[in-house]
């Protein structure tokens, strides 16, 4: 694998995202958040503080899922639908090279994204006096990064072999499975039925645990876990999304086309 090559392809991938509008959600946030500003005072009196410090984080992991998952089912699907893919394969480039370039390319958008939004979120919070923990909220949206970059290798996977459609359903299935995983295992315990926890243990195993990578609600109170906890979350995350990555490689590598 060239690195050369895979930066080459994430650049123009970051470009070609660019060009869609995607930075559109940025303008969408940002007027979200002056509404926020403006009801919550009236309808949540004493507590629209902290209603939106959570509004805020929240909305912008949201917005950021949405681009991940439907941006990402698309890249590899959309190259195939464009006969653009015919091009790429007979030059010197490997499709491992492509399935990674174009994973870089999206998470690049995506860190920009993240990055502005946050600023607009402080800079918002400072101007209607809410005090915030500006660590805390700056370690979530890392790991938010981290949930993303799982995502768009979990919506890359799915696109190589299924339609954009199909594959986008199964990417906020795993998203929202994701964030219940350990839900379902005490959920099985409960029923107190050998298969169903079997079935429950099974799935949390397989499915990512994106739990783990959400520290939003925990970022707002000023309540992280420990450093090694924090540090053992992040290898899951970044393991994780290696291992989907190297799948979708395998499946693309034995694609015909």
């Amino acid at each position: 694998m060239n690195p050369l090559r895979v930066w080459a392809i994430a650049k123009n991938g970051f470009q070609e995202i660019l060009r869609d509008r995607i930075l559109y959600f940025i303008g969408f946030f940002a007027l979200l958040l002056i509404l926020a500003s403006r009801l919550l005072p009236e309808i949540a009196a004493g507590t629209d503080e902290k209603i939106m410090l959570d509004f805020g984080i929240g909305s912008i992991a949201l917005l950021s899922v949405v681009i991940a998952i439907f941006v990402g089912t698309g890249l590899i699907n959309k190259e195939i639908e464009k006969r653009t893919l015919l091009m790429l394969i007979p030059k010197p480039i490997t499709r491992s090279e492509l399935i990674l370039g174009k994973h870089l390319g999206l998470l690049g958008v995506l860190t920009v994204t993240v990055l502005i939004m946050m600023l607009i979120y402080l800079g918002m919070l400072s101007f209607s006096n809410i005090s915030y923990p500006i660590i805390p909220l700056s370690i979530a949206a890392s790991y938010l990064l981290l949930e993303l970059a799982l995502l768009i290798a979990v919506a890359m996977l799915f696109g190589v072999f299924t339609s954009s459609i199909l594959a986008t359903l199964l990417s906020f299935g795993v998203y929202l499975m994701g964030h219940f995983s350990q839900d379902l295992v005490e959920l099985g315990k409960i029923s107190k039925n050998e298969s169903i926890e079997n079935l429950t243990s099974s799935l949390y195993v397989i499915l990512p645990d994106l739990s783990r990578l959400d520290l939003k609600n925990e970022a707002v109170y000023g309540l992280l876990p420990n450093p090694a906890e924090l540090l053992t979350h992040a290898l899951y995350g970044i393991l994780y999304t290696v291992l989907l990555l190297l799948f979708a490689m395998f499946i693309f590598a034995q694609k015909e086309f």
